[in-house]
Parts: C-alpha cells; sequence; structure tokens
C-alpha cells in the first residue's frame, strides 16, 4: 500500500507538488490581499504592485519565466493610484513589477490615459517601459511615438525612435524627447517640426509650453508663415496669438523682398507690429533701400514707425548710395490699403545726409510721398561739389528718387567755391529755384533783391580776370550737361565788372556769406557726428511783409 502510494506521488514529487500548491495559493491571497490580514486598505506609502483580476492563472516553474505568473483574461493591476490593464501579462511578484501585452492601457485619474502594445512596469522605480502604437493622453494633449518610457516620480515620459504631440491645431514631432504631465511642458530633440495653421517651425531642439502654446528654439532653426522666413538660432513662438520673440542676431525674409536683422526681434503677425533691438538693418532689394539703426518699431496695419539711436536710411536707387540720418524717424502713412495711399516721413533733430556727389544738414527734415518733396527746416544747408546753399526752407521735388526741381525759400544764399579755395562766386536773394534735367543742373533763377558775385575765367588757361557784381531783381544761370556756366540772363540791373588786381575789400564777399565747411559730413559715418554752425551763425528767419487789410472795426473807426 505504501509503495503504491510512492510510486502514484512519486516521492520527493510529493514535495514539490505541495509547494507549488502552497505557492500559487499564496500569491493569489497576496494579491487579492483578506482582510484578515488588513491589505485592502493600502496607505500613501505602500509600494506593492497589485493584482486586481484574471480570468486566468497558471505557473510554469521550467519555462522560460520561473518567477513569474501568466495572467490572461481581463487582467487589471493597481499601483499607487493607477490602474492598468491588458490582455494577458507576466507577474513578477518578488521584483514588484509585470510585462503586459495586447491592449495595454494605463489610466490616471481622469487627466492621463497611457494605451499601446506592450509594457514593462517596474513599481519600485514607478517606471513604465511602454513599446509600439504608444499613445499618450494628458488632458487635450496627445503624444504618439513607438517606445516611450514614463517615469512617475518625475511625471515625465521620455520618447525615441520617433514622436508626435497633438496640442489643438498645433503638431509637434521630432527624433526623440520628453513630455512632464506635471508642468505640461515638451521638450523636442533633432529634426524637429512644429507645425500649425500659419506656420512651420524647423530646428534641432524646441521647448512647448501646451498651457501656454509658447514654443522656444535653440540652435539653428527656421519659421516658415506665409509672408515671411524667419532664422534664428533663440526664438520663442506663441502658435496661438503668432507672437515671436527672436534673440541671437536674427533674420526675417519677407516675400517682398526685405530683410530684416537685429540682435533681437519682436513680431506678430495678427497686430502686425514688429520691435527691433540692436544693430537693425532692413534692406529692401525691389526699392533698393535700406536701414540701420538700434531700435525700429513698426505697426504694418496703420503703417506707423519709429526709429531711434543710431538710425540710418539709405538709398542706392541712383546708383551711388545716399545715407541719411537723424536722432529720430517716424512715419506715417494716410489711406493705407487704399489707391490714394501716400506716407509722411519725420526725421529730426540733427539731420545729416552724405552722398559722394551731394550733402545736407538741418534740424529738421520731412518727406511727401504725394508731392515727391524732400523739405528741410531750420537752417538747412545743401552742399554739391564746391557749390553750398543756405535758406530759412529749402525743398527738393523729385520724379523717380532723381531730383528735378529744388526751391530755396527766405534768405536764399548760394556760394561756389573757386579751384583756388580762396575766391566764391555767390548770389543772395529771397528766393531760389533751380531746375535739374535728367539729375543734372541746367537752370539756376534767383528771385528777389538779387545781389551777385561772380567771377570771369580766362578761356584759354581759367585763370581769373575780374568780378562781375550785379544787383537785379530775377536772374537766371544756365548750364551746360557738363555743368558748366552756358548764359547769363538779368531784368533791369546795375553791375560793375572790377579788373582782379583793383576789386574794392568790402566787394569779395556778399552780406551774410559764410563757409560752413567745418559743419558738412564728409564720409557716410561722419554724419552720426552732429557738429552745429558756431554761435550766432544760426540763420533767424525773416518776417514777412504783409500788405494792409482794412477790416470792419478799421473802416468802423475812420
Amino acid at each position: 500500500m505504501n509503495r503504491n502510494i510512492h510510486t502514484i506521488f512519486g516521492g520527493h514529487r510529493v514535495i514539490m507538488l505541495i509547494a507549488l500548491c502552497f505557492f500559487v495559493i499564496g500569491a493569489i491571497v497576496g494579491a487579492s490581499g483578506p482582510k484578515k490580514r488588513g491589505r485592502a486598505k493600502k496607505n500613501s506609502t505602500d509600494t506593492r504592485v497589485y493584482l486586481q483580476h484574471a480570468n486566468e492563472f497558471s505557473y510554469d516553474m521550467y519555462g522560460k519565466h520561473p518567477d513569474a505568473q501568466f495572467v490572461k483574461g481581463n487582467v487589471s493591476f493597481l499601483h499607487k493610484g493607477i490602474v492598468l490593464t491588458c490582455d494577458s501579462a507576466l507577474y513578477f511578484q518578488q521584483t514588484n513589477s509585470f510585462e503586459a501585452f495586447g491592449h495595454v492601457k494605463m489610466r490616471q485619474g481622469d487627466t492621463l490615459t497611457l494605451t499601446s502594445d506592450y509594457a514593462y512596469y517596474d513599481g519600485n522605480d514607478e517606471m513604465a517601459e511602454v513599446r509600439h502604437n504608444v499613445i499618450l493622453t494628458h488632458r487635450k494633449t496627445k503624444l504618439y511615438c513607438d517606445s516611450l518610457n514614463y517615469d512617475r516620480i518625475y511625471s515625465i515620459g521620455y520618447f525615441f525612435e520617433g514622436g508626435k504631440l497633438v496640442d489643438g491645431e498645433t503638431t509637434l514631432t521630432s527624433d526623440w524627447g520628453q513630455y512632464s504631465t506635471a508642468d505640461k511642458q515638451a521638450v523636442f530633440y533633432y529634426d524637429v517640426r512644429l507645425k500649425n495653421k500659419t506656420s512651420l517651425t524647423e530646428g534641432d531642439t524646441l521647448y512647448y509650453d501646451t498651457r501656454t502654446s509658447r514654443a522656444h528654439v535653440v540652435g539653428p532653426s527656421k519659421i516658415t508663415t506665409k509672408e515671411d522666413v524667419i532664422i534664428t538660432e533663440d526664438g520663442y513662438y506663441n502658435s496661438k496669438s503668432d507672437q515671436m520673440e527672436l534673440y541671437s542676431r536674427s533674420t526675417i525674409n519677407r516675400n517682398d523682398g526685405k530683410v530684416i536683422t537685429a540682435d533681437s526681434l519682436q513680431h506678430n503677425s495678427n497686430t502686425g507690429i514688429s520691435e527691433c533691438f540692436g544693430n537693425v538693418e532692413f534692406d529692401d532689394s525691389i526699392n533698393k533701400s535700406a536701414f540701420r539703426g538700434d531700435y525700429v518699431y513698426y505697426d504694418e496695419n496703420k503703417g506707423y514707425g519709429l526709429a531711434t539711436k543710431r538710425a540710418i536710411a539709405m538709398d542706392y536707387s541712383q546708383g551711388d548710395t545716399l545715407y541719411l540720418h537723424g536722432d529720430t524717424m517716424r512715419l506715417f502713412t494716410y489711406n493705407i490699403n487704399t489707391d490714394s495711399v501716400y506716407r509722411i516721413m519725420q526725421c529730426s533733430p540733427h539731420v545729416r545726409a552724405y552722398r559722394k556727389d551731394v550733402q545736407a544738414v538741418c534740424d529738421s527734415m520731412v518727406m511727401l510721398s504725394r508731392d515727391s518733396v524732400l523739405i528741410m527746416y531750420k537752417d538747412p544747408i545743401l552742399w554739391s561739389d564746391g557749390r553750398q546753399i543756405v535758406g530759412e526752407e529749402i525743398r527738393a521735388y523729385m520724379a523717380d528718387s532723381t531730383i528735378r526741381f529744388a526751391h530755396v525759400i527766405g534768405q536764399a544764399f548760394s556760394i561756389e567755391q573757386m579751384p583756388d579755395t580762396v575766391h566764391y562766386n555767390q548770389i543772395s536773394s529771397k528766393e531760389m529755384k533751380t531746375y535739374f534735367t535728367d539729375g543734372q543742373l541746367r537752370l539756376n533763377q534767383a528771385e528777389g533783391n538779387v545781389l551777385t558775385l561772380y567771377y570771369a575765367e580766362d578761356s584759354a588757361d581759367s585763370t581769373l580776370i575780374g568780378l562781375n557784381y550785379l544787383e537785379t531783381d530775377t536772374m537766371r544761370m544756365y548750364f551746360t550737361p557738363a555743368r558748366k556756366m552756358d548764359k547769363i540772363w538779368a531784368c533791369k540791373h546795375n553791375g560793375v565788372m572790377y579788373p582782379i588786381s583793383q576789386i574794392p575789400p568790402d566787394k569779395y564777399f556778399l552780406p551774410g556769406f559764410a563757409w560752413f565747411d567745418y559743419v558738412r559730413p564728409l564720409s557716410k559715418d561722419d554724419i552720426l557726428e552732429w557738429r552745429p554752425k558756431k554761435e550766432g551763425m544760426e540763420l533767424k528767419k525773416e518776417k514777412r511783409r504783409q500788405a494792409p487789410r482794412n477790416t470792419v472795426a478799421t473802416l468802423q473807426k475812420n
């Protein structure tokens, strides 16, 4: 009888079978947490992973996983507030971990869900290694990838082998990165692309805040919008408000040929407002103009612009570049987005301009696009080669960026320095009008109280042979295309011709003569250095005489 029992149970096999039964019973009891042992209610320090449910249960001590329990069908695990369900799992009770297979889903409250085809969960480290068709859903944000490690301690998911984050209308993709469910911050690395309805951002590193929809690009990056292509190495972009903050010498390339570069830029395509700070460079290849300065503000919708701090405007439409500086430059646009649009540009104070063939200084300057006129106020001085022109107000009328007419109003005084730098041809009058053909001086007309001093030259060797002094009311001087004097016309006049050796000392200069060579800009860099006239040399505006008017009150008194 004893031998039959020994034969049936196989001696030591009985011991092993009993041990196996106790092991299985212990696993089930431990997983379910019997009430008599008080494990149904866990406190916050309980770190054990609990098997809540499974339709089938088995154990194979000779299989690939002798230390694991195999559970199948409606499997559910619980660990520190999260519930993980799957089709089947290997439960490693001793190491407090498990492997989950098929329709894996991890839920943490009603804000976080993680689904995949496979997951390994370590309860001691609170780390979930999730693989294949991974979707992490955090409130309204979704992260799609194929491989993700989720660290519950720090609430961070690390993805690799490619990932895509969808936040409303914004989509982020990269080779690898991370997402924090605690502060809703995402970091994407390598081949990063952020896309929404209005722009595409590409770069190597990008930080994204899902709460504010604000992205921070680091390293060589490109932002493409409907109108601009932006190159930066350090910039912030809000995909909801379209607000951009660009640093580290960024560049905006506009579709209309304009290029803006600055140490830092702020731009909002919705409001149309841009601000540029530090070493600002603006180039317009179509209109052949440019700008340099340290601060620029521009409202695209209103057409208003402001530039200060070493502001320089440039125009190279005529081949040689014209440089213009003023402490403050303002641009106003009227009837914007209509056929009758026109602009006014104001520049003041300390205005200085330089081009190889023309230079100018004044206190204030206004440019009117509607009349194509440039007006210089308060002590304006204009130089061209050896000629200097001053007046109370100087107006230059343009045609396609080429001067066609200049008008000096009030105390007009034209001085031409002779080649010997000692003698000067001079004209003074109330007003002076100069006409140009293809940008070349052809006619100069002086009007009102005209006084002239003009030196006659020997046609053979250009030596000075005499001085013509003339008084008249109107005088016209005609010039050849080579800017040589052709002829002079004057109405009724008084004149004297002095031989060069018999010129009276008081006839060398007309009243009010002043040669402002120390004020004249000498180069494009010199326009930034303001040099005022010597004290007492400022031009005082003359009051115009007005005809007497008979008013009703005057007639009643009489």
